[in-house]
């Protein structure tokens, strides 16, 4: 009997052995596959998180883009700025120039016809012997005055004999021209023209060869 359960025995401690001897090798499959489950895990949240920085690095660079166009936008302006600002002050520069060098053209301007009476005066006495004394005086005014207009920069346009200039002439009249280098040239000049620093300041009444 004692035999019987011995051999009986055998077989179950046998199985146990077995079960015992399989038991490890399922633990460690399952061990195994957990931590290659754990470790998949880790790698796709590692690409989540690297597709994550990816789009953060990306949006940085947009907004650098961005940036970067926006200050180009305002460098650009600023340098219009400056440029439209240089051309005003410069042209308010030479505005206030001119106006302090022609400051007296309208002074200077009255004075014209004085001339002008002045030299009609010398015209209409150089054949009268007796008012030679009257005649040096008015020459010696006239003179003065003259020399008085040409210091502040008025000076007499070239007319009798040019070609007529529209910029410089006033044409009143034409008439035939005595010769055909005339044709187009200033015959006669009835009132003459003056310039004040290069500027007109009154146009040359002439008579112009057609």
């Amino acid at each position: 009997m004692d035999k019987k359960y011995q051999k009986q025995g055998k077989p179950a401690e046998n199985e146990q052995n077995d079960t015992t001897n399989m038991g490890p090798v399922q633990g460690d499959d399952t061990m195994n596959l957990a931590e290659e489950t754990i470790e998949d895990a880790a790698e796709v949240q590692d690409v989540e998180v690297d597709d994550s920085e990816a789009d953060e690095v990306a949006d940085m660079y947009k907004k650098l883009e961005e940036t970067e166009a926006a200050l180009q936008k305002k460098s650009n302006d600023y340098l219009y700025l400056m440029a439209d600002f240089d051309n005003y002050r410069k042209r308010v520069v030479k505005e206030k120039a001119e106006i302090i060098k022609n400051a007296s053209e309208r002074v200077l301007k009255d004075l014209l016809p004085i001339v002008d009476d002045f030299e009609r005066g010398l015209e209409a006495t150089k054949d009268d012997a007796d008012g030679q004394q009257v005649r040096e005086g008015m020459e010696l005014i006239y003179n003065k005055l003259v020399k008085f207009l040409g210091n502040n920069g008025v000076k007499v346009i070239e007319s009798t004999g040019a070609d007529f200039d529209a910029d410089l002439h006033d044409a009143i009249a034409t008439i035939p021209a005595p010769t055909p280098e005339l044709k187009g040239k200033v015959i006669d000049t009835t009132t003459k023209g003056y310039t004040l620093n290069d500027k007109v300041m009154r146009h040359a009444k002439v008579v112009v060869g057609d």
